[in-house]
C-alpha cells in the first residue's frame, strides 16, 4: 500500500486543511446534517478522504468522531461497504448513469443507517445528466446523503450548487503540508530535515497526496530523486516564452511530461505569473494578453488531448512562430510577407512531375483535420520535403512530433488519408527537418485560412 492511502486522514482532527476541518465540525454538530455536500478544490486536497469521514461519522455504530473499529467504520475504511457508494462522473456522466442512481436511492440502507453516495469529479457529468440528479436532490430520500467532489465547481449548474453545501478545499499551505507528512514520517519511523521538508512542500504545490508521493519517492532514492525530478520553474519558462526559444521551449515541455508533472497545473502556473506581469507592468501588455490567450486555449484543449503535452506543445510553437516580437508586440514581417503573396515554392510542392502541389497538402490536411484532430496538429510542425508518386518525404521539425506521426495507428490514418486524396498508396517517411526561419515562406497557419480555422476549430475559439 502507497503512504498515502496508508496515512490517509480518517476522522476529522485528522484533516490537515484548517478550514476544511473547521467547517466540517461545525457542520456535524448542529441537529441537522445537509442531505448534500459539495466539495470544490483542486487535485489532492482531501476532497474523497474528507468525504469518507462524513461517511464514517454518518454511520459509525458507536455514534463517535467516527470509532475506526465498528463493522461500518472498518467497511468504509476498506470500501466495501455497500451502503457507501463511490462514482466517478468522468466515467459515468451520461443520462442512462443517472437514472439508475435515482432508482438505486429509493432504497433503504441494506446495513447503515445512511446511504451515502459519493460522485467524484461532479463537473464531468453532462446537462442532461446534471438536470437528473437536481431532480433527486430536490427532493432526496431521508436515507441517503450526497457527497459532490470537484476540481471545478464552476461548470456545475447552479441548481446543483444552491442546493448543496459547499465546502471550499484550498491549494494546502507548507504547514498543512508539513503536518500531513508528519504522520507518514512517524509510522514509517523516517528522518528528516528540516530542508528537505521545505523542499517537499514547496514541490507538492498544494497537494498534500503528491506530498506523500514525493516523500515516499525520497524515502527510496535519497537526496538524488530531487535532482531527477528537477523541472523547470516557471518563470524560466516564461523567459524562454518571451525569448522565444523554440528549441529548449520544447524539450522542457518534453521534461515535464516525463517527470510526471502535471501539465494543466503548470499552464495554470504560467497564467497565474503573466497575471500577476500583466497587472504589474503596462508595457508589453498586447503581447502578455496574446501569450495569456494561447495558453488559456491550450488549457480547454487538454480536456480532449490524447497526448497531456500536446497542447502545450502547439501553444508554443504557435508563440514562437507567431507574428509578434518580443520587445513591444509589434507585428513582424511575416503576415506582411504574406499578405504581399510571395512565392517561395517548396521542394516538395516544386518537384518535377509531381502531382502533390500546395493546394493538395491543404486538402489533406482539411480531411485528415476531422479524422483526428491531433495528427493535424503534428502536421503543423512539418512540410513535405519530396515526393515520387509512390513514397512521400515528411520533415518534421521536433524528434517527439515525429515518434508520434510514426506511431502505427496515426502513420495508418494519415497514408489512408493521403491515398485517397492521390487515388493510390501512398507511403509516408518521416526525417527530422530544420524549423522554419520566420522569413522563410512555410505552410503555417498564420498564412493559411484554411489552418487557422482548423486551429480555431480545435480550440473552439
Amino acid at each position: 500500500m502507497t503512504l498515502y492511502l496508508k496515512y490517509r486522514p480518517q476522522n476529522l482532527d485528522e484533516l490537515d486543511s484548517e478550514s476544511v476541518r473547521e467547517s466540517l465540525k461545525k457542520i456535524v454538530s448542529s441537529t441537522k446534517i445537509p442531505h448534500a455536500f459539495l466539495f470544490a478544490g483542486p487535485k489532492g486536497t482531501g476532497k474523497t478522504s474528507a468525504a469518507r469521514i462524513v461517511a464514517k461519522m454518518l454511520n459509525c455504530e458507536a455514534k463517535k468522531s467516527p470509532c475506526d473499529k465498528c463493522t461500518q467504520c472498518l467497511s468504509i475504511m476498506k470500501g466495501s461497504n455497500i451502503d457507501v457508494v463511490e462514482l466517478d462522473a468522468a466515467s459515468h456522466r451520461g443520462i442512462d448513469d443517472v437514472r439508475i442512481l435515482r432508482d438505486a436511492v429509493k432504497l433503504s440502507p441494506a446495513r447503515a443507517r445512511k446511504k451515502v453516495y459519493i460522485i467524484d469529479e461532479a463537473h464531468m457529468l453532462t446537462t442532461e445528466a446534471s438536470n437528473a440528479l437536481l431532480k433527486i436532490l430536490e427532493e432526496p430520500p431521508n436515507h441517503v446523503t450526497f457527497i459532490l467532489a470537484t476540481t471545478n465547481s464552476d461548470k456545475l449548474i447552479d441548481t446543483i450548487r444552491s442546493r448543496s453545501t459547499e465546502i471550499v478545499f484550498n491549494k494546502a499551505g507548507a504547514e498543512e503540508i508539513k503536518r500531513s507528512l508528519a504522520r507518514a514520517i512517524k509510522g514509517e519511523k523516517m528522518k528528516i530535515d528540516k530542508e528537505t521538508l521545505d523542499i517537499i512542500a514547496e514541490r507538492a504545490n498544494g497537494s498534500f497526496r503528491d506530498a506523500v508521493k514525493i516523500l515516499e519517492q525520497y524515502s527510496l532514492e535519497g537526496a538524488s530523486f530531487f535532482k531527477k525530478v528537477q523541472v523547470i520553474d516557471a518563470n524560466d519558462f516564461l523567459q524562454l516564452l518571451f525569448k522565444k526559444d523554440l528549441k529548449v521551449l520544447l524539450e522542457s515541455v518534453h521534461e515535464l511530461g516525463q517527470s510526471g508533472v502535471l501539465i494543466d497545473d503548470y499552464i495554470k502556473k504560467l497564467l497565474q505569473n503573466l497575471q500577476k506581469l500583466l497587472i504589474q507592468k503596462e508595457e508589453g501588455r498586447e503581447e502578455t494578453i496574446d501569450l495569456i490567450e494561447l495558453l488559456l486555449m491550450a488549457l480547454r484543449q487538454m480536456v480532449d488531448s490524447p497526448i497531456e503535452e500536446l497542447p502545450l506543445e502547439i501553444a508554443v510553437i504557435k508563440w514562437c512562430d507567431s507574428n509578434q516580437n518580443v520587445e513591444g508586440g509589434m507585428r513582424n514581417e511575416m503576415r506582411e510577407e504574406n499578405n504581399e503573396e510571395k512565392e517561395t515554392p517548396d521542394s516538395a510542392f516544386s518537384a518535377p512531375n509531381s502531382n502533390l502541389d500546395e493546394g493538395t497538402w491543404k486538402t489533406i490536411l482539411a480531411k485528415i483535420r476531422p479524422i483526428n484532430a491531433s495528427i493535424e496538429a503534428l502536421l503543423r510542425a512539418s512540410k513535405p520535403l519530396g515526393y515520387d508518386g509512390k513514397t512521400l518525404t515528411l520533415g518534421v521539425f521536433y524528434k517527439f512530433h515525429k515518434e508520434r506521426l510514426e506511431d502505427g495507428h496515426h502513420k495508418k490514418v494519415l497514408e489512408d488519408v493521403i491515398a485517397q486524396v492521390m487515388g493510390s498508396q501512398i507511403k509516408v517517411i518521416c526525417m527530422l527537418a530544420e524549423p522554419p526561419v520566420k522569413s522563410e515562406t512555410v505552410l503555417t497557419e498564420s498564412q493559411d485560412k484554411d489552418i487557422i480555422k482548423a486551429a480555431e476549430e480545435i480550440f473552439g475559439v
